[in-house]
């Protein structure tokens, strides 16, 4: 007796997370099929290929679909593939772009086709919503992990099209419950701060671990905003996967959940990290904020995971020092290898 292969389609797989996403898939579950759908526009099939190798996954054996989320016609896609889960990270990630009519284009409104077809299919969705929904909420001024019930006032539209999103969900939710008493198979993530392989081609939206790390690998001493006191809840990438897979899992409970560390690292700690890894002790060179990024800026952010833990089973596997100082010696090795064999 044949048995049909498990399919996935996963929307923003050339981009940093979702190629993550893409080769854990295929390295945990073989015979798979994986639909990824991009555009390239911020992605890369580098990024598929280098995942697909970090994660001895093998070779790409999925199918790209070089589609716009915004192009694709949701419904007969997810009817006819039939997948198992689908997962949805495509988005403008680029928290520095201010046209709000494109921002809420691309990442609100196609996110409405994709939910009632996946409803209406009933087929699992877990998408990426994001830690910038919150904004600065109180807990920020008591330096404390936030619920997710603080979230709804963002800083910037980019933290607002992703609130939309959740929005959406809880609109959808409450009418699910009046109509037949139960909530369709929906699981919204607010990512926090992601950092790890394959960050590389993120240009400016790359982590700060990234960037100093490679101020630092030049020679530089590191530039942080004065006086490196600012806090943020970083998670390594690996840990943004399993909870993303945990999501889709018919053991998930259908929600809106935070995915971080559940800690908080400064600025001086991600230097000190750093400089642990390279075995080097440069100094930080502190810096003035912008005038405009005082008001945006979150100060502070801190995911409570007490809900994540209890509704997906997940909880992180890496603390974010360990993985730091991991990801920070696996750049200068790649960084030397660069070096020993210019291209």
């Amino acid at each position: 007796m044949t048995t049909t292969p498990p399919v996935y389609i996963i929307s923003g797989g050339a981009g940093f997370i979702g190629s993550n996403l893409v080769a854990r898939l295929q390295r945990d579950e073989p015979e798979a099929r994986l639909y990824v759908v991009d555009d390239f526009s911020t992605g890369s099939y580098a990024n598929i290929v280098e995942a697909c190798i970090r994660h001895n996954a093998g070779p790409f054996r999925g199918t790209i679909m070089p589609d716009s989320i915004t192009d694709l016609n949701w419904q007969p896609a997810i009817m006819g593939l039939k997948p198992k889960a689908v997962f949805h990270l495509a988005a403008i990630t680029n928290t520095l772009e201010f046209d709000e009519k494109k921002m809420i284009s691309v990442n609100s409104e196609p996110f409405i086709d994709i939910l009632d077809a996946c409803i209406e299919s009933e087929v699992p969705l877990v998408y990426a919503s994001s830690g910038a929904t919150y904004g600065t909420p109180p807990q920020a001024e008591q330096e404390i992990p936030f619920p997710i019930d603080a979230a709804g006032n963002p800083s910037n539209v980019y933290g607002f099209s992703k609130w939309l999103m959740d929005v959406e969900v809880q609109r959808v939710f409450q009418q699910s419950l009046i109509d037949s008493g139960k909530l369709p198979h929906v699981v919204g993530l607010r990512y926090f701060n992601v950092f790890g392989p394959g960050e590389a081609r993120k240009g400016k939206m790359a982590s700060m671990i990234y960037h100093l790390a490679n101020q630092m690998l030049a020679g530089n001493n590191p530039k942080i905003f004065e006086h490196g006191q600012h806090q943020r809840d970083q998670i390594f990438v690996d840990d943004i996967v399993s909870g993303t897979i945990a999501a889709s899992k018919a053991s998930a409970k259908p929600g809106i959940y935070n995915l971080g560390s559940g800690t908080t690292t400064t600025f001086n700690d991600i230097v000190d990290g750093i400089n642990t890894a390279l075995g080097t002790s440069k100094q930080p060179e502190y810096i003035p904020m912008p005038e405009e990024m005082i008001t945006s800026y979150q100060h502070y952010t801190c995911a409570d995971i007490t809900k994540t833990t209890e509704g997906l089973g997940w909880a992180p596997e890496h603390t974010p020092s360990e993985a730091i100082i991991s990801y920070a010696a696996q750049l200068a090795k790649d960084s030397q290898k660069a070096t020993a064999h210019p291209s």
